[in-house]
C-alpha cells in the first residue's frame, strides 16, 4: 500500500469530548453505506444532543426513531413496501443507539425501545434486501436472539460466518461484517448473548467469563440449518466478543477459522485497573462520563461497587490461549483504545495466525474500525476467502 504523507488523520476528530457518544457518533455515520442511517437525520441528533446528557441523548434519538416509525408505517398501509423497509431499518438503528448511552436500567423505556428497535429491524428484513429471518438460539432454560442470514450467492453448501457482537453495539449493529460475507457467498448468524443487546435489556441475560458455554449451542445451532457447510464454519468476534471468541475455540473444534478483533489476553485486568481508580473517586464529584461507564459495567455484569473488580478479574484469557488451535486472524488499529492489546494477544497464541493491522493509511485504524467499515470489509473478506 503506497504512503501518503497526512499533517492529520480523521481519528483525531472529536465530535465532543465524551468519548463514548463520539465512538457512537462515529459508528452511527459508518452505517451509512448499509442504509442503517442517513447523513442529514445523524447530524440533526448531534446538533441536539447535549454533550454527557444521558436524557437529552436518549430523547434526541428516540424522537427521531419514532418520525421514522410512523413514516414507515405510513408507507406500508400504502403498499410502499421498498420505502417502508428503508425507514423501518433507520428506525430500528435509532431507537438502538438511543439505549446506548443510557444507565437508568429500571426505566420503562429500556424495553420499550428494545422491542420497537427489533420489531422494525425484523419489518426492514420482511420487505427491503438483506435475506436474514429472526432465529431463536437454545440456550440453557432460555434462547438467544438472532438472525441468520442466506446469501444470495451460496450453492446447496456453503460456509458460514458467525457474528459474535461487543459490549456496546448489538448483534444488529454488524450489517458491515453481514453484508461482506453475504456478498462472497458465504451465510451469516448473528446473535446477541448474555449481556448484550436484545438478550440482556429484555431477557435480563448477564456477561458470564466462561463464553465457551455462550458459543456452544451457537455452534450446534448453526450446524442444524439447511445449506450451511458444518466443516466450513468460521466466527469474528468483534470488541469485547474478539475477548470472548477464543474462549470457544479453546474448548471447540468446529470452527475452521477465528477472526477477533482485536485481539485481547487479559480483557479484565485492563478494565479493571481503570475501574479501580475510578472507584477512589467518590461519586458526587465523579465526572459524569466516567460515573455512566462503571454504571454500565455493573450492570451487564451483574456487579455493585463492591464486587465489579472482583467480577471482571475473571475475565482472563491467560490460562487457557494455549489451548486455541483454530487458525486465527487477530486485527489491530494504530489508534485504537487498547493499543498493544492485540500485538500481545498474538504473541500468546500458538496456533496458525495471522495479524493484519490497520494504520492511517486505511482510515480504518480506530477500533473494531470504526470509520472505515467498507476498507475493512475488503481486507477481513479476503482472508476469509482464502482461509475458511
Amino acid at each position: 500500500m503506497e504512503k501518503q504523507n497526512l499533517n492529520k488523520t480523521w481519528s483525531e476528530y472529536k465530535f465532543n469530548d465524551n468519548i463514548l457518544q463520539d465512538a457512537l457518533f462515529k459508528h452511527v455515520i459508518d452505517l451509512m453505506p448499509y442504509r442503517m442511517s442517513d447523513e442529514g437525520e445523524v447530524l440533526e441528533a448531534m446538533m441536539n444532543i447535549q454533550e454527557n446528557d444521558e436524557e437529552s441523548w436518549i430523547d434526541t434519538w428516540s424522537s427521531l426513531a419514532a418520525r421514522l416509525q410512523t413514516r414507515a408505517e405510513n408507507f406500508e398501509r400504502k403498499g410502499k413496501l421498498v420505502s417502508a423497509a428503508s425507514s423501518y431499518l433507520r428506525a430500528s438503528t435509532y431507537w438502538r443507539v438511543s439505549l446506548m448511552y443510557f444507565s437508568k436500567t429500571d426505566d420503562k423505556r429500556m424495553v420499550d425501545y428494545s422491542k420497537k428497535s427489533q420489531d422494525c429491524f425484523d419489518k426492514a428484513l420482511v420487505y427491503g434486501e438483506y435475506p436474514g429471518e429472526a432465529i431463536q438460539i437454545p440456550y440453557e432454560k432460555t434462547f438467544l436472539p438472532g438472525h441468520f442470514y442466506r446469501s444470495p450467492k451460496a450453492g446447496n453448501k456453503a460456509p458460514l460466518l458467525i457474528v459474535v457482537p461487543g459490549r456496546d453495539t448489538w448483534a444488529d449493529d454488524t450489517m458491515w461484517v453481514i453484508r461482506g460475507a453475504l456478498q462472497r457467498g458465504f451465510h451469516a448468524l448473528t446473535f446477541d448473548g448474555p449481556g448484550q443487546g436484545m438478550a440482556l435489556r429484555l431477557q435480563n441475560l448477564k456477561f458470564r467469563p466462561d463464553s465457551e458455554n455462550v458459543m456452544t449451542p451457537v455452534i450446534d445451532f448453526a450446524e442444524q440449518i439447511e445449506g450451511v457447510d458444518v466443516d466450513h464454519i468460521g466466527a469474528i468476534g468483534l470488541s469485547f466478543g474478539g475477548f470472548m471468541l477464543p474462549r470457544a475455540t479453546a474448548f471447540d473444534d468446529r470452527l475452521s477459522v477465528s477472526i477477533t478483533d482485536p485481539g485481547n489476553l487479559n480483557w479484565g485486568g485492563m478494565i479493571s485497573e481503570r475501574l479501580e481508580k475510578l472507584l477512589q473517586i467518590p461519586e458526587k464529584v465523579r465526572p459524569q462520563m466516567m460515573d455512566f461507564m462503571l454504571k454500565d459495567y455493573e450492570w451487564k455484569h451483574d456487579a455493585t461497587d463492591q464486587t465489579i473488580i472482583h467480577e471482571l478479574k475473571k475475565y482472563d484469557n491467560r490460562d487457557i490461549i494455549d489451548q486455541v488451535k483454530t487458525k486465527t486472524l487477530v486485527l489491530d488499529g494504530s489508534a485504537d483504545v487498547s493499543s498493544g492489546t492485540a500485538e500481545q494477544f498474538f504473541e500468546a497464541l500458538t496456533c496458525p495466525k495471522d495479524y493484519l493491522l490497520f494504520d492511517e493509511q486505511t482510515t480504518a485504524e480506530q477500533h473494531t474500525q470504526m470509520g472505515g467499515y467498507l476498507t475493512a470489509t475488503e481486507y477481513i473478506m479476503d482472508w476469509l476467502e482464502d482461509n475458511i
